[in-house]
């Protein structure tokens, strides 16, 4: 099994003014980066090297976009508090520098 790189639960994916799911997944593992669904199926996903990833100028601070195959989403990794007891999703700051050390641009 692959070891995980970057993972974050609960991550609002969206593309324009549609969102694809509320509650769904981002990974960076083997160079590869995917969006899954809450139900594990796949938005999309791409080689870590052709993924640009940035933080809007126009949202808050818990939003980071990621370019992938000619597609722009808006990630939303911490909109909502943590259920009891576990731990709250990664800021959009460590997925940004999760994209760039595992596509070896530096952080």
């Amino acid at each position: 099994m692959a070891e995980l790189e970057f993972t974050a639960r609960g991550v609002r994916i969206g593309r324009r003014l549609r969102s694809l799911t509320r509650a769904g997944q981002v990974r960076i593992s083997d160079g590869r980066l995917e969006l899954l669904t809450s139900y594990g199926s796949e938005i999309d996903s791409a080689p870590v090297q052709a993924v640009r990833a940035s933080r809007p100028w126009f949202a808050p601070g818990g939003r980071a976009l990621a370019d992938l195959n000619g597609h722009r989403y808006l990630l939303t990794l911490s909109d909502h508090d943590p259920a009891p007891g576990e731990p709250g999703p990664p800021a959009a700051r460590r997925f940004i520098e999760a994209v760039r050390r595992a596509s070896g641009r530096g952080a």
